[in-house]
Parts: C-alpha cells; sequence; structure tokens
C-alpha cells in the first residue's frame, strides 16, 4: 500500500466524514462511504489526478448521491422510520461550525428537513452552504450547469427557511436553562408547565426506543406534554429495557441542547431539543435505538459528563 497515498486521504478524511454526514444524516452511512472513497483513491491512477481535495469530494459525494437514490434508502426514508444520528457536540464529524449557515446545516432539525429535498438538492445545499463551494465548483462535482446548481440551492434554502423558526435561537446558556426546567418538569409531572415551555406549533418526533416500526409523531402542546410525561416517567419496565436507573445529563447535540439519558457509562437515549428565541422548544428530537446511538455513545464515553440534572431517573 502506497503510504504517501494513504497519508494524503487521511489528512482530508475528517472534512470527507463531516460532508458524508451532512449528506446522508448517518454517521455509519457516512463512514462507510468515506471508506468506499478510500479505497477508489487507491485504485485510482493518481498520477492523473491535479487536485486530490476536488478529486476526493466528487467521488465522495456523488457514493453519497447514489446511496441516497437506491431503492432501499429510498423505501427506508419514506417508510417513516428515519431519523438522523445525533452527534455530541465535539464530535469531528460535524465538521466546520464557524458561521451560522455550517451550524444550521447540521442541526437535527436541518438533517430532517433536508430530507425533503432531492438528491441534487441536498448536495448542492451542503456544499454551499457548509463548505462555500463556488457555483463553478459544485457544477463540476455534480455534472450539472452552473444555473441548475444556483436553481437547486435557491429551492434548497427557501425550502429550508420557510420551515425553520423564526426569531433567531437562545445563546447556549439560556438554551441550556429552558432545557433544565424542561426535564424538571417532565420528571415531576408539572404537565401545565411543560405546555408553557412549548410553542403553539411544537412538534416531537420518537424512534419508540428502537421498538416502533414508524417514527411517534406528535404535534400541538397538550399532546406534545402528554408525550413527554409518559415518555419521562420511570417505570420498572423501562429500567429492564435501559439496563437500571438513568442519569439524565443535559449537553449538546448537533449544536442544539439535549438530554442524554446515561446507565453505566453508556448512553440509552437522547432528546434533543430545538429551542426558538422566545425560550421556548418548537421541536424535540428523541433517539433511543442503538444502532442511531452508537458513535454518540462511543464520543461520550471520552467525555467528561460532569453533575447530572438527575442523579437516578
Amino acid at each position: 500500500m502506497d503510504s504517501a497515498a494513504v497519508d494524503g486521504f487521511e489528512a482530508g478524511r475528517g472534512r470527507l466524514a463531516s460532508l458524508a454526514y451532512r449528506l446522508l444524516g448517518s454517521a455509519a452511512e457516512a463512514e462507510d462511504a468515506v471508506q468506499d472513497t478510500f479505497l477508489r483513491w487507491l485504485a485510482a491512477d493518481r498520477e492523473r489526478i491535479d487536485v486530490p481535495e476536488a478529486w476526493l469530494t466528487r467521488v465522495l459525494t456523488r457514493i453519497c448521491l447514489d446511496r441516497l437514490r437506491s431503492a432501499r434508502a429510498r423505501h427506508e426514508r419514506s417508510a417513516g422510520a428515519w431519523l438522523p444520528e445525533p452527534l455530541l457536540d465535539g464530535d469531528p464529524m460535524l465538521g466546520p461550525a464557524d458561521t451560522f449557515e455550517q451550524r444550521e446545516s447540521v442541526s437535527l432539525a436541518v438533517l430532517t428537513l433536508m430530507e425533503r429535498l432531492s438528491p441534487n438538492e441536498r448536495a448542492v445545499y451542503v456544499l454551499r452552504e457548509a463548505f462555500a463551494y463556488s457555483h463553478a465548483e459544485i457544477a463540476a462535482i455534480l455534472d450539472i450547469t452552473e444555473a441548475a446548481s444556483q436553481q437547486h440551492a435557491h429551492r434548497a434554502r427557501a425550502r429550508v427557511a420557510g420551515e425553520r423558526r423564526r426569531g433567531g435561537a437562545p445563546d447556549p446558556v439560556s438554551a441550556r436553562r429552558v432545557v433544565e426546567e424542561f426535564l424538571t418538569a417532565a420528571a415531576s409531572g408539572r404537565t401545565e408547565r411543560l405546555v408553557a415551555l412549548l410553542t403553539e406549533d411544537v412538534t416531537a418526533v420518537s424512534d419508540g426506543a428502537g421498538l416502533a416500526r414508524r417514527l411517534l409523531r406528535h404535534r400541538t402542546p397538550e399532546r406534545v406534554a402528554s408525550f413527554v410525561r409518559a415518555g419521562f416517567r420511570p417505570t420498572a419496565a423501562k429500567r429492564r429495557l435501559t439496563g437500571g436507573p438513568a442519569a439524565m445529563h443535559v449537553a449538546r447535540v448537533n449544536g442544539s441542547p439535549a438530554v442524554i439519558a446515561v446507565v453505566g457509562g453508556r448512553v440509552v437515549g437522547a432528546v434533543a431539543f430545538d429551542v426558538d428565541g422566545d425560550g421556548r422548544v418548537a421541536a424535540l428530537y428523541g433517539v433511543g435505538a442503538a444502532h442511531r446511538l452508537a458513535r454518540l455513545d462511543a464520543v461520550w464515553r471520552r467525555h467528561e459528563p460532569g453533575v447530572p440534572v438527575i442523579g437516578a431517573w
């Protein structure tokens, strides 16, 4: 194996992984796509590649688009059982977070909204918003015209912006305070306080700890509050499922505040919150399936969690 070729690829692996994660919404699929790109890189006639970064970006993007277009992926994502994999802040797969657009492009809310875009619209949105590629560069990557790239970008921005919250987002300290108050109200059974913390058009999406065939969706403050209260009510059955009493931590996932449930150092659940500028919860994303938590769990084990908000749920 050519060590120079391996070293050259490894130098850009992190960027490729963060691009693949944004395109696919799955850490596991992103890792597979990066590995496929690596194999193609090793097999390529590298002396004929003038700009390795551009070549690797093109190959990776096309691999991701093939995955998005595959019959299996379309079935899984259209069957109502798909959620993005949450990643703990600090995970290098989240990639660049210097601008508002970069942070937004990796939020669970936007990753979920991007499911409504065509594969090309999704690719153009990610390459343009998160990685600042020019339309000429995007056109070369996707084999389309610059005009088509501009049209895809315009449609993608319009669709994402049309469904995102208004009024901006609170600072991290204020957002954490809202989530801590939410967790305390949910654990105590104060449903009326939960309702007060929710926007009028709030949505809650959950994978039912991996036990449901389809995602569980709830709307209206009253229904979401009831759903959350039931979900946060500790029972013997839930403790058997998770392996014991859970410690509830507040952390940040994909740039948003989140509750992380941990049993014996193992992450067994995560709920990410989309908090609006008025300090109310606009959306919740609950993840409990082990395959969606694998990478978050691995990063958490190298993380200093601090004192849990609830020591033994």
